[in-house]
């Protein structure tokens, strides 16, 4: 089955200023960070690898227009880039409304063979990473009382098994648990937490790193036989920025076609 026509903004996002980690990619963060231009949103991009993320910078903000658009490289496994990409968007913008944690990062390794480093690496990134950038972002909302969204980037795999996935597995998995708790700890501040929770969305990097045979295999469990794209995964996450998922708090959203 073809994937279906793209779907046009209706500026669901408009005057919210977003934040988006690992967005200067091809994959779910980039594809977001767009969708939410699209939106009408004001975003402010992170990302680990500098010279992507000028260059996705400077290619939204020629397209979408420079007052809309910024973004700093960001290691989300530092405190002080975490740190200096929110005060970023409250510079630029004044206001923060809306972060998307999406910063991830995964490995293939049995359990027998994996190092700590390996763990280490993967849970860093995934869901420490997760953690910094929710704990910064509550901290900002709540001292302004003006509310806030903060959306999270999970994986099926946070509730299926998958052979060499241990640590990108438990590191999704506690993503979903950290997204709850802190949707009851925000509820009162009137700030809601979400999660989406892809199958599989295809993007370059993607398949540098998995092999032919298995995306072969992941494309066969999905209903569709197709994989996604990754605005498939971002339409979602527009959702849950916007004010039409306005009762929905601690939720993880799965976005998947794979048969139960």
């Amino acid at each position: 089955m073809d994937a279906p026509a793209y779907v046009q903004g209706h500026d669901l996002l408009a005057g919210r200023t977003a934040v988006i980690t690992a967005a200067a990619g091809a994959g779910i963060g980039g594809a977001t960070a767009r969708r939410f231009l699209e939106e009408g949103a004001r975003i402010v991009i992170g990302d680990a690898h500098p010279r992507r993320t000028k260059e996705s910078v400077a290619a939204l903000a020629e397209e979408f227009g420079a007052d809309r658009v910024d973004g700093i490289p960001c290691d989300v496994t530092d405190e002080t880039h975490v740190q200096s990409l929110l005060d970023l968007a409250e510079r630029r913008h004044g206001r923060l409304d809306v972060v998307v944690n999406n910063a991830g990062l995964g490995g293939t390794a049995e359990l027998t063979e994996m190092t700590d480093e390996q763990w280490d690496k993967v849970i860093d990134v995934t869901l420490n990473g997760t953690f910094r950038a929710t704990r910064a972002a509550l901290r900002r909302m709540r001292a302004t009382g003006e509310g806030g969204v903060i959306v999270n980037n999970a994986s099926v795999l946070g509730w299926r098994a998958q052979a060499g996935q241990a640590h990108y597995a438990a590191a999704k998995a506690g993503v979903m648990a950290l997204t709850r708790c802190a949707a009851i700890e925000s509820a009162p501040h009137g700030i809601r937490v979400n999660a989406v929770s892809p199958s599989l969305a295809m993007h370059p990097h993607l398949a540098k790193v998995t092999s032919p045979e298995l995306l072969e295999e992941l494309t066969a469990r999905e209903a569709f036989g197709r994989y996604a794209q990754p605005w498939e995964i971002a339409n979602v996450i527009v959702f849950l920025a916007s004010g039409y998922s306005s009762y929905m708090t601690g939720e993880t959203v799965s976005v998947s076609s794979q048969h139960a």
